[in-house]
């Protein structure tokens, strides 16, 4: 489930993409909307609720209002993602951020009740690391709530660019089975994984193109082409689109799945991380001064 993505290409376009992104991703803030309600209604409020990939702040503030008492934690890769999640209208100066990479979580072990990432895990190298340190951190009967996009998003973009030029233009997402099967091999309990087909519309591909850029979601593989798109490339890749034009309109899938599972009960193995990585506990940091 591991995939040869440039992390520092990914910090950059989510960094560059951070004042633009909540107007843009429509969609990501409605598959959070979604991963939330996937929430038991017996879920006994936890202590502390991790965000990972928590972009410009908006499911954390959801979190936050859903678990008022909680203390909640803001971690993202982007720095200036974070700087937007400290002003977010509806955050709270109780929320902690934390700047760094979800495949080495700077938190002890055992020491978070709900960790919840919102279409974050497909943009990690490795994606079982992630889940590995999502459990390490969970405590014994902790929850984790999980999206990501699916192998069948953009499927259309890619079909297209793959006709103009041979080399990927558009990141591979997680097979639903192959999270399922991660879940279980580090010892999660009960999952349960879900997916939804979502089909928007753009008039052209150019303005599908310039909302995937304004959200972040640039080509992030390190075999991606360095150079930028040639002028001929771009409008063959733009007419091979047109192949799909329904009603006047564009179709733009996107593959959503979900998971939701429990860390073991006390005294199960958990994995051991290398060591090398300064943990704090959760109770050491210090809430985000809004400005």
């Amino acid at each position: 489930m591991s995939a040869s993505l440039d992390r520092a290409q990914i910090r950059r376009a989510f960094g560059r993409a951070a004042a633009t992104y909540a107007a843009h991703a429509v969609l990501q803030a409605e598959v959070g909307t979604r991963l939330r309600e996937r929430l038991d209604a017996d879920t006994a409020a936890p202590a502390v609720v991790l965000d990972v990939g928590c972009g410009p702040g908006t499911g954390t503030a959801a979190l936050q209002a859903l678990f008022p008492a909680a203390r909640i934690v803001a971690l993202d890769l982007a720095l200036p993602m974070l700087d937007v999640a400290r002003r977010h209208p509806d955050g709270s100066p109780t929320i902690a951020c934390v700047c760094a990479d979800a495949q080495r979580l700077p938190l002890t072990d055992a020491s978070v009740d709900l960790v919840y990432s919102n279409l974050c895990l497909h943009w990690c190298e490795d994606p079982g690391r992630a889940l590995e340190e999502f459990r390490r951190v969970l405590r014994p009967g902790g929850r984790l709530l999980v999206s990501t996009f699916g192998p069948d998003t953009l499927q259309e973009l890619r079909a297209a660019f793959a006709r103009a030029d041979a080399s990927p233009r558009v990141s591979q997402g997680i097979d639903m089975h192959d999270l399922g099967d991660a879940l279980l091999a580090i010892g999660l309990r009960d999952p349960v994984l879900e997916r939804d087909d979502f089909t928007l519309t753009y008039r052209d591909a150019r303005t599908l193109m310039r909302e995937l850029r304004a959200s972040g979601a640039t080509h992030a593989e390190v075999g991606r082409r360095r150079t930028l798109t040639g002028k001929a490339r771009l409008h063959a890749a733009t007419a091979a689109y047109e192949a799909f034009r329904r009603d006047g309109v564009l179709p733009a899938t996107f593959e959503v799945v979900y998971a939701h599972a429990r860390a073991p009960d006390s005294g199960q193995p958990r994995h051991s991380d290398d060591g090398d990585i300064a943990c704090f506990p959760v109770e050491h940091l210090r809430a985000s001064r809004r400005r």
